[in-house]
């Protein structure tokens, strides 16, 4: 008999504390454009340096994870996010939230890599992760209905995920403790499959960048361009990202049944064609048609994605750098859709990023169909080393 699935919801809440920042955005740029001294290229640039912060977490822990300890490096990471964004959205000097956003990024990038490297590393991580991006979407939109009606300011969307990190800490507990083993205080591994890694890498940094040069700006186009208030906004975010759920749900139910390559490239075709509609919108219909297409497939193919970066290492490492090449251009995204939408315009700054993804989709396709091959399973048989060598001396007396 097969042993049950269990999914895993000390680790799908982590995802989700870990991953927040990003779903939100749009109003947190948003929110620093209109409540503070900033220029919305300016707002965009502290967007991207709560995601390089991030980012940088990501890559420095990728392969440390195991020797900290999970549930040690959890609660460090939740503790710098609570303080942060907390401390953000407190203060009203620029410089001080600047540096709270830094440290809060670097808590939601230290989250975000145990959970990956901890998800990879589960019987399923496909479904884990889709959990993960079901819990954050949700939470994403109940805080985009929410923050329109709690007034004017910066600090509403920042105390909701330092609020979040509070919420989770205590589920750290139930993280299993990392005693270091004699395996693993050995050298780590070599990275398995480095070309078909550092290629997925470089294509998600890509991809990240032209979804987020979007989404970083899209509060802006329905506000400026579609002529929409701030609560039509936020409702048809939340709405797009309730439809997000029904994605990623639809996404766990089928599995690994349509493979990797399929979702992935088809799926990142489809995100180019709802960029273009999203950033021409000059109406409500046209931007909510825009914005929810987008936001029902991109959880889809990022759960793959994910997925797929995960069955390149069992031990989480490529989850995690691959995660981190795409915060990296999660990062550069918002900075990117602002200076390309204030030199060109919205409409041509879609057209570009869509064009950009149906470039990158060829080569992430081909990483994933050469992952769904067969290959023959490596068995490692441990062997007592005293015993070889007694066997050995014993063969040679003879």
């Amino acid at each position: 008999m097969f042993a049950p699935r269990t999914t895993p919801w000390p680790l799908v809440a982590l995802f989700t504390a870990g991953y927040l920042a990003p779903y939100l955005l749009p109003t947190v740029v948003g929110r620093l454009d209109s409540g503070l001294p900033l220029s919305p290229t300016q707002a965009g640039a502290v967007g991207s340096a709560l995601l390089l912060s991030s980012a940088a977490a990501g890559f420095l822990l990728a392969s440390r994870v195991d020797r900290v300890g999970a549930r040690r490096l959890a609660r460090i990471g939740l503790t710098l996010a609570l303080l942060g964004y907390g401390g953000a959205a407190l203060a009203h000097a620029v410089p001080a939230v600047v540096l709270g956003v830094l440290v809060g990024g670097f808590g939601s990038g230290t989250a975000t890599a145990v959970a990956a490297t901890r998800i990879a590393a589960h019987q399923d991580p496909h479904r884990t992760t889709t959990a993960g991006l079901l819990g954050v979407s949700a939470l994403a939109g109940a805080v985009y209905l929410t923050v329109p009606h709690l007034g004017a300011g910066h600090g509403q969307p920042l105390a909701a995920i330092a609020l979040t990190a509070l919420a989770v800490w205590p589920l750290t507990g139930r993280i299993p403790v990392d005693a270091p083993t004699v395996a693993s205080r050995r050298p780590a591994a070599r990275l398995p499959h480095r070309r078909a890694g550092l290629v997925l890498a470089a294509c998600m940094l890509c991809w990240s960048l032209a979804q987020n040069s979007l989404w970083g700006v899209s509060g802006r186009i329905g506000l400026t361009q579609a002529q929409l208030t701030e609560a039509t906004v936020g409702a048809v975010f939340a709405i797009a990202l309730g439809a997000g759920l029904l994605g990623v749900t639809g996404a766990g139910a089928l599995g690994p049944r349509l493979g990797l390559a399929m979702p992935i490239g088809a799926g990142t075709v489809l995100i180019a064609g709802c960029i273009a509609v999203s950033a021409s919108a000059t109406d409500l219909p046209t931007f909510a048609t825009g914005e929810i297409a987008w936001n029902t497939i991109y959880p889809i193919v990022l759960s793959y994605v994910i997925g797929l970066a995960a069955s390149l290492d069992p031990r989480g490492r490529w989850a995690v750098l691959v995660g981190s090449a795409a915060s990296l251009g999660t990062a550069a995204g918002p900075l990117a859709g602002s200076v390309l939408s204030a030199q060109a315009g919205f409409p041509v700054m879609g057209a570009v990023l869509a064009v950009g993804l149906l470039v990158v989709s060829v080569p992430m396709t081909a990483v994933a169909l050469r992952a769904g091959r067969p290959t023959l399973p490596v068995v490692e048989i441990p062997v007592d080393a005293r015993a070889e060598e007694t066997a050995y001396e014993t063969a040679t007396a003879a």
